[in-house]
């Protein structure tokens, strides 16, 4: 078995609304063995993973899987298992997965992930351990176990960052990573997003932190607002560490300037031999060295956020206690195996390291690591207190005193921080600070896992509080409406776009066309898919997202928002069959369900009430759903709203939108500038399907109305739709149509426009079957006078020729004249030749693949006319 590609789904896609990797797989002759037929297959694996026996499989009972190995099942669903076993065993908890069938021993397997390279790795590990247990050999799982939590360290989420994203998420506030190597998240999108860094905000002052780090430079602020801080200063050399220690009285502390989680940090230093041993070995590792007076009393943590104190832990020193057999050593050991424990900040509790700083401190004992310790003998291991170092955490938020509440949070705001947690050292947290007791430190980035998990007492929701600090006076979301279908999406986008402009929006769009901020566009070309999307919604100028989405951007990425206030559904219609395993109508229909799938509970689906396919999926959408159609008394349209949703349809030349027995007239379709006086029916659907997302966004039908009568029909407005120029006498349009119901479309349109002769300059797209690309040149046959037949320069892996032959081939099916027909497989030129090559009142129309090229054309031709024009009129 091997693996030969993958793609991976960081959003909402066609296979789950959870993320996934599509994993391709050669079973190389396997595909027809089952595991059961392959010699001690299943009792190795089950050896190697006995996670495998929880698995309830597609029986959904408890062994199921099990059961599946012992009747026989194949490699690439048991591939699928093994790749989530492992992410099980790594404490990753993913449980969807799925395998089928591409052709013959080409497979695919579906499988859930939350940390994408661990992921990978965990399929790759699983491939090997299928190989191995086929060509029996040794497979060391606990190896690879080992390899893959490294590479899960790199990029797992610590538990404050964790805790954030989850409250967030749990508020409706989607959460998006920047950056594979980092833990900066965007929480929301757009203008109103919020970033995050840890405990850091995007509020978060740069000198506030500044000020946090130097601990002198903190001490002297506390001071200068009379704030009880432990004394203390900066020593540069022996003897000012001498004299400084013999001022304050021993015992006294010893700490780096710049620090943090405790480290470097000597407390509890009793005489001048001690102290010059301490300040010698600090030295070497740090610039500048802190002595201050030793605070007698117990640790607390102190977190302040937006001014207020959320919750305040006791740190406990991390100590052992002896049994009278094991030595110091041993009993770390075994404390390190405690579950809760992990490196670093992975688990709610850290394992204690070994170093010189231990070692120091129970040699103050009078122990070493090797020294067997009575039993119930309790040994001190550090006597700094923090989580970072072995520490534990018991909550102490309801017994801290008003006064204290108070001092803190004066220090929070004289430090400058909006989030920060407060070291304090005093021997009951119920008692006043001035009278006994210290701020020792304020920290700048608080870890706030102590306070979600503490040893013991009661979690307090500090990550809840600070995601309400950083959204406590902007809304959580921008709205967002997403449009698919077959044809009319680009117009559609644009059209939602201008109204939302119109409203004193700053809109962000995808098109067809490119990536519009307002009215700039940022990127040319199909900007359709999921990197566009993400473009939109991490500008921090968008207040509104209208996103035109692609069944290729959706097939290829999945989406790239967590959930839509309005998903659109102009239609769906025959296109794109036979690519990336799409093959019938109903896989189609599947892919385009996401998006109305794919909406808030309390958002909008707009579907065409015309369309049969787009009826279908209607079962899928769990919102709200806004119906549009053509005719008032449409079947499905009358059942919408007689269940109390929204009706948009057209009546007498007459857009009206209709709920709970309220009808109201939006528009003459006369007055709408795109439907050119109501002869393009199309864009009569496609004002609805607008018209239909701006009623679920709330929008006012004055505004509406305003819109659709201001938004044109050319480059301004909607370039490459049905754009319509004069040249040399005729009139030349230019489409984007690349489809039969899109061909079908523009020339009923054209069929109610007056004109001499019909001049068609036709092609279709490389990836189109052939019997789809024979039909449009039947059509085209049908209806025009002329035609020009070109092909796209991305031919999509058509030979040159290929596509112009089978399209000649439709056009002479229809008993068109071959002589009329002309193959000039590059538009430009063919585009060139219909113009020069017109009479008056011809009507061209072009079907093109790039526009800007076919624009300059057109602009070289009305001057080369004005020119002669000029000239006529001087002689």
């Amino acid at each position: 078995m091997k693996i030969e590609g993958f793609r991976v789904y960081s959003g909402r896609n066609i296979y789950s609304h959870r993320k996934c990797v599509k994993l391709y797989v050669d079973l190389e002759g396997y595909s027809n063995i089952p595991t059961k037929d392959i010699d001690n297959f299943n009792n190795r694996l089950l050896q190697i993973i006995p996670k495998l026996k929880e698995h309830r499989c597609g029986i959904d009972e408890e062994g199921g899987f099990e059961k599946r190995l012992i009747e026989g099942t194949y490699l690439a669903h048991v591939c699928e298992h093994i790749i989530l076993a492992i992410q099980n065993m790594l404490g990753i908890d993913v449980s969807y997965g799925k395998a089928r069938e591409i052709e013959n021993d080409k497979y695919y397997i579906i499988f859930e992930y939350i940390y994408k390279n661990t992921a990978l790795e965990s399929a790759g590990a699983a491939v090997k351990l299928i190989n191995s247990l086929i060509n029996k050999d040794y497979f060391n799982i606990e190896m690879y176990r080992k390899m893959l939590m490294d590479t899960l360290k790199e990029e797992e989420l610590g538990p404050s960052t964790l805790a954030i994203v989850n409250e967030a998420k749990a508020r409706g506030i989607p959460a998006m990573r920047l950056g594979e190597s980092c833990s900066v998240f965007q929480l929301g999108y757009g203008k109103y997003s919020r970033t995050i860094e840890a405990t850091i905000t995007d509020n978060t002052k740069a000198a506030a932190v500044d000020i946090a780090c130097d601990k002198a430079l903190t001490k002297e602020i506390l001071y200068n607002q009379c704030l009880p801080a432990a004394r203390g200063s900066i020593v540069r050399n022996p003897l000012e560490l001498l004299f400084k220690a013999d001022k304050i009285g021993y015992p006294v502390v010893l700490k780096p300037r710049h620090g943090n989680q405790g480290k470097g940090v000597y407390v509890n230093i009793k005489n001048e031999k001690e102290l010059v041993r301490i300040y010698t070995a600090l030295s070497k590792k740090f610039d500048e060295i802190i002595i201050e007076e030793n605070i007698v009393g117990r640790d607390y943590r102190v977190c302040v956020v937006d001014g207020k104190v959320a919750a305040v832990s006791e740190k406990v020193l991390p100590y052992v206690i002896g049994d009278g057999v094991s030595t110091v050593r041993q009993l770390i050991e075994k404390l390190n195996q405690d579950k809760m424990r992990g490196e670093g900040h992975e688990k709610p509790l850290t394992k204690i390291k070994i170093d010189s700083e231990l070692k120091a401190c129970i040699a103050r004992g009078g122990y070493e690591l090797d020294d067997v310790l009575k039993d119930k003998q309790k040994l001190i291991l550090r006597e700094s207190a923090n989580l970072s170092t072995g520490g534990k955490a018991i909550d102490c938020t309801d017994d801290i005193s008003k006064e204290n509440i108070e001092v803190c949070e004066r220090a929070a705001k004289a430090i400058g921080l909006d989030v920060c947690g407060i070291d304090v050292r005093c021997k009951d947290i119920k008692k006043s600070l001035k009278e006994d007791g210290a701020i020792i430190e304020v920290n700048a980035v608080p870890g706030i896992r102590m306070h979600h998990y503490p040893s013991e007492g009661k979690s307090r929701n500090v990550a809840g509080a600070i995601v309400d600090m950083m959204f406590k006076d902007i809304p959580r979301s921008i709205p967002i409406v997403s449009v698919t279908g077959t044809n009319g999406k680009t117009t559609t986008t644009r059209l939602i776009g201008h109204v939302l402009k119109l409203k004193k929006h700053h809109v962000g769009m995808t098109t067809t066309g490119g990536v519009y901020i307002n009215d700039e566009c940022i990127d040319k070309g199909d900007t359709t898919g999921y990197d566009s999307a993400i473009t939109v919604l991490t500008n921090k100028e968008v207040d509104a997202a209208v996103l035109e989405t692609a069944r290729g951007g959706i097939i290829r990425r999945g989406l790239a928002y967590d959930l839509a206030d309005v998903g659109v559904i102009t239609n769906i219609t025959e296109d794109h069959l036979g690519i990336g395993g799409i093959n019938t109508m109903e896989d189609l229909a599947s892919v385009k369900s996401l998006v109305g799938e794919a909406v808030k509970d309390d958002g909008y689906v707009v579907i065409n009430a015309d369309d049969k396919v787009s009826l279908s999926i209607i079962k899928n959408m769990k919102s709200n759903i806004i119906m549009f159609s053509m005719h008032k008394d449409n079947r499905a349209l009358r059942e919408n709203i007689n269940c109390g949703g929204y009706g948009v349809y057209l009546h007498d030349e007459i857009i009206y939108v209709e709920k709970n027995n309220s009808i109201i007239p939006i528009i003459n379709i006369n007055d709408i500038k795109i439907t050119l006086g109501g002869k393009l029916a199309y864009n009569i659907e496609n004002s609805m399907a607008a018209c239909a997302a701006l009623i679920a966004l709330n929008v006012d039908y004055a505004a509406i109305k305003l819109g659709l009568m201001t938004f044109g029909c050319d480059k301004n407005f909607n370039p490459g739709r049905f754009n319509v120029y004069n040249v040399n006498g005729a009139r030349v349009v230019l489409d984007y149509g690349h489809n039969i119901e899109a061909y079908k479309a523009v020339l009923k349109g054209v069929n109610n426009i007056e004109h001499k002769r019909l001049v068609g300059i036709i092609g279709v797209p490389g990836d189109r079957t052939d019997e789809s690309v024979e039909k449009i040149g039947k059509i085209s046959g049908q209806s025009f006078d002329y035609i020009y037949i070109k092909e796209d320069k991305d031919r999509r892996g058509r030979k040159e020729g290929e596509i112009a032959d089978i399209l000649k081939k439709g056009v002479i099916s229809s008993g068109f004249n071959k002589e009329k027909a002309e193959v000039i497989l590059d538009e430009r030129y063919a585009l060139e030749k219909a113009i020069d090559n017109s009479e008056e009142g011809d009507l061209i129309i072009i079907f093109f693949e790039k526009l800007e090229p076919l624009m300059g054309i057109i602009r070289d031709k009305v001057k080369d006319t004005k020119l002669k024009l000029k000239s006529k009129a001087i002689v």
